[in-house]
């Protein structure tokens, strides 16, 4: 059940039972709050603000950090959840870490004191922050916010922060060892000796990592008016009821359009693109060699996973999140009354290529369209004769 052009190889696919379905499902109320999970929880202003590892521990500094799913995705997925006028301090990142805006208004500040610039963020825009740099972030909105947040790599390396952090949360008893392990020695803890703690960056240190102009952040922000929709990213978009758009925001990803690129290149390990599907409509059934996330934004959708005659479907609704294995056959259909918007994470810096069962493959020939050997539709009557001879074969099966 494969494309002609996909290595035999790639013909094994992983069968999920309806329990490791309902493993891979995280919903909004199997989300759990941490309000100790860094150095700045005591801090006046930064108190109530929440952090949720969905997948990964990403860079929680709390032993008391549930996590969803903990199994590696070369990524972490978390949340930061904060009410109106409640701040993110100052720190560095040594990975990628790119924010999913779910609800709320948002400012971003960065640089050293945060001071080099800012920009604004809003319910469904994507915000890409380079390494290296110091960042922060408040909710300036009138609601509780809520933004999921990427983080690049299984192993994150942890946090910098601003020395000034530091400081003061040693004020409210709160401590950071070399191993990044938070100490609170008002709630009993003892106090780590000297030489075990945390030394902070000193100022010139601080200064001397890299400076971005606003305008250079600005392009790193891919605004819902800035989505560069394609209704031809996917082979059976083609067919009748498989109405879908793509979206492309950060690296490479599953579309199949070839003249579609992402706002933000560099790597990141993984990618971001949107993917929006007509109410009733559906991406027919297809597999990747890679881990992929599906994050709800709006609507709901009916994954169907497995095999024909092996299916288990589950239905993920707005602010739920799925994770799909590699190499497990999976649809994906709109089943609200609203367009399902999806958010598509896939692990890799990689253009994703994708299988598709041999029914699409069969049907899109039929409409006249394949897959080039780049991994892009192009007109059949224009693929090399092997990719249109097997694509026939298939259309005389059906």
């Amino acid at each position: 059940m494969t494309t002609s052009n996909t290595p035999a190889s790639e013909n094994h696919h992983t069968t999920l039972t309806n329990e490791a379905v309902r493993q891979r499902l995280i919903r909004r109320s199997d989300m759990v709050a941490c309000k100790i999970a860094f150095i700045d929880c005591k801090m006046k202003g930064s108190d109530l603000k929440e952090n949720y590892s969905l997948i990964g521990p990403g860079v929680t500094q709390s032993a008391d950090q549930v996590v969803n799913l903990r199994e590696p995705h070369g990524f972490s997925l978390g949340v930061a959840a904060m009410p109106p006028g409640v701040v993110n301090n100052l720190h560095v990142h040594y990975t990628a870490e790119v924010f999913m805006i779910f609800k709320g208004r948002w400012l971003f500040r960065w640089g050293a004191n945060g001071d080099e610039g800012t920009v604004i963020g809003e319910a469904g825009d994507v915000l890409s922050i380079p390494t290296w740099i110091f960042r922060g972030f408040s909710n300036v909105g009138d609601d509780d916010g809520w933004i999921f947040s990427a983080l690049g790599g299984d192993e994150t390396g942890g946090l910098i922060w601003h020395p000034s952090i530091l400081e003061q949360a040693a004020q409210h008893s709160l401590y950071l060892t070399k191993e990044s392990v938070l100490v609170d020695t008002a709630a009993g803890a003892p106090m780590p000796p000297a030489d075990a703690l945390l030394e902070p960056i000193d100022t010139a240190t601080a200064e001397s990592l890299r400076h971005y102009a606003p305008d250079e952040m600005r392009k790193r922000l891919v605004k819902v008016d800035d989505r560069t929709w394609s209704s031809r990213a996917l082979l059976d978009s083609v067919l009748p009821g498989h109405r879908s758009e793509m979206a492309p925001v950060v690296g490479f990803g599953m579309t199949q359009d070839r003249d579609q690129e992402p706002a933000v290149t560099n790597p990141h390990g993984f990618s971001i693109e949107w993917l929006r599907i007509a109410p009733g409509e559906q991406v027919g059934r297809y597999m990747l060699d890679t881990k992929q996330v599906l994050i709800v934004f709006e609507g709901t959708a009916e994954i169907v996973l497995n095999g024909a005659g092996e299916e288990v479907s589950v239905k993920v609704e707005r602010q739920d999140l799925f994770s799909a294995p590699a190499n497990a056959w999976r649809s994906i259909r709109s089943v609200g009354d609203a367009p399902l918007l999806i958010a598509v994470m896939t692990a890799g810096d990689q253009k994703k290529h994708i299988t598709w069962a041999e029914d699409v493959v069969a049907a899109a020939a039929k409409a006249g369209f394949g897959v080039d050997h780049n991994g892009y539709v192009a007109p059949l009557r224009l693929l090399p004769f092997e990719t249109r001879q097997a694509a026939e074969a298939l259309v005389e099966t059906e």
